[in-house]
Parts: C-alpha cells; sequence; structure tokens
C-alpha cells in the first residue's frame, strides 16, 4: 500500500509538470487555432537559462528561475511574431512544418551555445523531505514545489482569464476572431499575450522537470513536450482544467504503468490510453464539441 501510495505520489508530481506544460498548448490551440510543436523546445531553453545563471553567473535559484522566465516570455513573443504571424491564414498543414523547423532551430541554437554533451542540473529547489508512516513514505522537495505550483498557476489562470480585461479578450478571441476584432480588440496583441503566457509558463516547467530529473541536453523538452500535447489533447485540448486533468492523469498512468506492467512499455501505454479516449470520446475528457457551418 505505502509503494502504490509512492507511486501514486511521484506520478501526480510529473502529471503537474506536464499539466503546466500542457497549459501553453491548449492555450496557443484555444485562442490561435495552431499547434505550437516548438513548446517542448522552449521548456528546455528555460532550463539552460535557469542552469547558466546559477552555475556560471552564480546567481541566487529564485533569481535564475525569473530570469528564465523573462528570457522564454520573449523567447514566445519572438517566435510568434517572426514563425506564427505571418501565417494566420496559412493551412493547418504550412503551420505544422513551420512549427517543426522553429523546434529543429532552437535544439540546434541550443546545441551551438551549450553543447552536446549533458549537464548535471543542480535543484533549484533546497528544503527537506517530507517523511511519513514512520519513513516508509518519503515525498522529497521538488514533488511538493512541483505539485503546489501546478495548483497556484490553474487557480491564477483561471482567475485571469475570467476577472482581467486581457484574458476576457482572450476568450472573445478564441470565440470568434473576427467578431472580437469588430468590437475593437487588438487581436495580435492578444495573441501574443497568450504566447508571452505558455512560454513563461514552459520555463517553470522547464526548471521543475530537470530539479527532479537532473540531467539536462538539448534534447531534454523533445519527450516531455510531446506527453504534455499528449495531455493537453487527452484532456480536452483549448480548456485549463482540461490540462490539469490530463497532465495528472497521465503522469500518473506513467509512474504506474513502469511500477506495475513494463519499464519498457510505460511511455507505450501512455500513448494506448490516449488513443482509447480518442475513440471514446474524439474532444477529450473536458473538451467541448465544436459545430462548424457547412
Amino acid at each position: 500500500m505505502i509503494q502504490f501510495l509512492s507511486y501514486l505520489v511521484n506520478g501526480i508530481s510529473l502529471g503537474s509538470v506536464y499539466a503546466i506544460i500542457a497549459l501553453g498548448y491548449s492555450m496557443v490551440y484555444g485562442i490561435a487555432k495552431m499547434l505550437n510543436f516548438a513548446h517542448g523546445d522552449v521548456i528546455m531553453i528555460g532550463a539552460f537559462v535557469c542552469f547558466s545563471a546559477t552555475q556560471y553567473l552564480g546567481v541566487p535559484a529564485l533569481v535564475g528561475v525569473l530570469l528564465s522566465v523573462a528570457v522564454c516570455t520573449v523567447l514566445g513573443i519572438t517566435i510568434e511574431r517572426l514563425a506564427y504571424k505571418p501565417l494566420r491564414s496559412a493551412t493547418s498543414l504550412a503551420v505544422l512544418i513551420t512549427a517543426i523547423g522553429m523546434s529543429w532551430l532552437l535544439q540546434n541554437i541550443a546545441l551551438l551555445i551549450w553543447g552536446a554533451n549533458p549537464k548535471s542540473f543542480k535543484s533549484v529547489i533546497n528544503m527537506g523531505t517530507l517523511v511519513l508512516f514512520g519513513g516508509q513514505l518519503r515525498i522529497t522537495s521538488e514533488t511538493i514545489v512541483t505539485v503546489l505550483a501546478n495548483i497556484i498557476i490553474m487557480i491564477a489562470l483561471t482567475q485571469f482569464t475570467s476577472k482581467t480585461k486581457m484574458g476576457k479578450a482572450m476568450r472573445a478571441v478564441s470565440e470568434d476572431r473576427g467578431a472580437a476584432e469588430l468590437m475593437g480588440i487588438n487581436v495580435n496583441a492578444t495573441i501574443s499575450m497568450t504566447f508571452a503566457i505558455g512560454s513563461g509558463l514552459a520555463a517553470i516547467a522547464g526548471v521543475l522537470l530537470c530539479s527532479a530529473y537532473p540531467v539536462l541536453m538539448p534534447t531534454t523538452g523533445a519527450m516531455p513536450g510531446i506527453k504534455a500535447f499528449t495531455a493537453a489533447v487527452f484532456g480536452g485540448i483549448g480548456s485549463i482544467p482540461g490540462a490539469l486533468v490530463g497532465g495528472i492523469l497521465l503522469g500518473v498512468i506513467e509512474i504506474l504503468g513502469k511500477a506495475y506492467v513494463s519499464t519498457e512499455l510505460g511511455d507505450a501505454l501512455v500513448f494506448a490510453v490516449l488513443i482509447v479516449v480518442l475513440l471514446v470520446k474524439p474532444t477529450g475528457l473536458l473538451g467541448k464539441k465544436i459545430h462548424e457551418k457547412v
């Protein structure tokens, strides 16, 4: 029983990282109606910026995280302006190819700057371990901070989209971009803000991920990015609660699958569950049906 609780806690921790990353996919797709497959590489850039700031410049961990968020926020806006804004009226295939190209570009930039050798990432969380049941269950500080960060981010983002003027503008653009523009909403600024928020969250996710799994290299964000996209689709892409539910469920399924089924088949099990969910409910667990006029 204690062993199962340990796996469950680890799954929720990993799923919380997936959920934070999935938010970026969901927000961009929900508002701009495009899939930013370079999002996983923004995670990697964020982790490398924090690593460089703390290891080479010697700044405190919190400053390194804030610097990482700032750099990724600017990077997200730049990617949107240079790569995606000219393709607003292009086909989905053109956007997809551009996103893949941007992903490769970021990976190769990271190779040029930091090299191909794996880096040992020192955790930015320096607190003790929570010991329960007489030492049978140990919950690391990285796990606690990751879950708390996920909850805080979800609550803050929900309040932002429902209470603030920019948040309401995002919801309006998501519903009908043309109507929102006629009502005086700056669609370009709204979409740029969406990329900025998603990329800033990606930086936080990258730091939390590497704090728990301290190996950093230019391909670090590739697999977590794909799994987070899976989580976004699983929960219902375009839905903030869907990103939370999908991310946590995916993390739990992955950890339990590796523990009780097979370490090698853990990742395959994740995608198999996704296929089953999409066959039963194509819009995801919390996604809403979209009625298209013909």
